[in-house]
């Protein structure tokens, strides 16, 4: 299992799942989680950033759903042995402008993705996150910070297409 590419999944992509109204998109994330994530093709994981995304669903129903997928799916929840290190990280992409305030949480899942030498963090969020002008900016201030290591933040579809 330790030989396996690492993916972290953003809470966009268990949010996909149920997306009837963007029935392309949900069966493209079906397909990833039945023939990838079902067949631990690949090491799958979330963070306590992700259970607080979902948790803040409103909608009692959808809400259990997302954190049923997680069980079914024996998804990982990655423990936060680098609570501050998380901190210092997405604060710097914050500052830097390549995630804005407002959408902090996807700073958290990228520092949380480097910290802990993930090779995909796989996310629906075309906006801040999975296109090829933030990967870059990511990838500078990584360096920047010492964190050499190769993140790449890709759709469900590009991870299916490297097949």
């Amino acid at each position: 299992m330790d030989n396996l590419i690492k993916i972290y999944l953003d809470t966009s992509v268990i949010n996909f799942l149920f997306a009837d109204d963007a029935p392309e998109l949900k069966n493209i994330t079906i397909e990833l989680f039945d023939n990838y994530i079902q067949t631990n093709k690949y090491s799958t994981f979330i963070s306590d950033f992700v259970l607080f995304e979902i948790e803040k669903t409103n909608n009692i129903e959808k809400r259990e759903k997302l954190l049923n997928v997680i069980e079914k799916y024996r998804i990982e929840i990655i423990s936060s042995n680098y609570q501050n290190e998380i901190m210092e990280l997405a604060n710097k992409y914050i500052e830097n402008r390549v995630i804005p305030k407002k959408s902090e949480t996807d700073a958290y899942h990228i520092a949380v993705c480097v910290l802990n030498n993930i090779n995909y963090l796989v996310s629906w969020n075309y906006k801040h996150l999975a296109n090829v002008n933030k990967e870059q900016q990511i990838r500078m201030i990584n360096i920047q910070q010492k964190y050499l290591n190769e993140l790449r933040i890709i759709t469900p579809l590009e991870l299916l297409s490297y097949e």
